[in-house]
């Protein structure tokens, strides 16, 4: 059960950098083409590569058998694509307007907003989840709020996306305990390739010669991103301490910031550092303390 559960540990710090650095290739993917084109080709590319991985698991794995197509995975798939779509394409905008490091940190406020959430869902919250947002907004004002008291739009905007991802994991964990979780993945991933480059048609140019120019950050952001970051997400936390993934994962913020400042260059002020301790802070108190009790 250790070396299980060491092993999952270091999958999900390699997920967590894997995250934070995905930051990087959606930040440079911008530099040639639109922010809709961007995500269109990521997904569309990481629905490529979730195929066959799928057809490779069911060969493999004798008890597995796909889940037939039918309704309740199609609507579910849709429904989690749409929240997926808007939140992805609110950050993919966001990151236009604002640096990697305030997109990492404001991103990660969905491990608060998703029990906040709850609440509208009947779900009891702690004192922990209160203090947590506390520390969170707090955070958020010395790392967003410059001297003449403006918020970047691009901050607003990786907000407003914080709230869409807390309502797609919500959905995810209602979808997923239901219908076949990689299907599920497939689905979604294909309905925001699909909206998303309808979106690109619409407003932004397309040249091929750009798309070319994009292709390492496009594959860099699908392939590992997007498909290798979720697969091993799946596959770590089947044997995962729930204490210790709230942790690591968490730790895609601060390797979102971490390779800003590395390959971007981007730096903060001292209270903008002391802003991300505080979100950082309140990301994990909200999720540790109190600890749920073993059913």
């Amino acid at each position: 059960m250790r070396t299980q559960a060491l092993r999952a540990d270091l999958l999900m710090l390699l997920t967590a950098i894997i995250w934070g650095s995905a930051f990087i290739a959606q930040r440079l993917g911008m530099d040639s083409i639109g922010p809709f084109l961007y995500t269109g080709l990521r997904f569309a590319l990481a629905s490529i590569a979730l195929l066959p991985l799928i057809l490779w698991l069911e060969r493999r794995i004798e008890h597995r058998k796909p889940e037939p197509i039918n309704p309740g995975l199609l609507r579910g798939g849709l429904i989690m694509g749409l929240a997926l779509t808007l939140g992805m394409n609110l950050q993919q905008v966001g990151l236009l307007f604002t640096s990697v490091t305030n997109s990492g940190f404001i991103t990660g406020l969905y491990v608060i907003v998703v029990p906040l959430l709850g609440l509208f869902l009947g779900h009891k919250t702690g004192l922990g989840i209160w203090l947590g947002a506390g520390l969170a907004v707090l955070g958020m004002f010395l790392l967003s709020v410059g001297d003449s008291f403006q918020v970047a739009s691009g901050d607003w905007l990786q907000l407003a996306g914080a709230f869409v991802w807390g309502v797609h994991v919500l959905l995810v964990g209602h979808f997923a305990s239901r219908h076949d979780p990689l299907q599920l993945a497939l689905i979604q991933f294909a309905v925001c390739a699909l909206i998303s480059l309808l979106l690109a048609v619409v407003f932004e140019p397309i040249q091929l010669a750009a798309i070319i120019s994009a292709l390492p950050a496009i594959a860099y952001g699908g392939l590992l991103g997007v498909c290798v970051g979720f697969t091993l997400q799946v596959v770590a936390q089947k044997h995962a301490i729930a204490s210790h993934a709230a942790i690591i994962l968490s730790l895609e913020a601060v390797f979102a910031a971490i390779f800003g400042a590395l390959l971007l260059g981007e730096a903060l002020s001292i209270k903008g550092y002391f802003g991300c301790a505080l979100m950082f802070s309140g990301m994990l108190l909200a999720q540790l303390w109190p600890r749920p009790r073993q059913a």
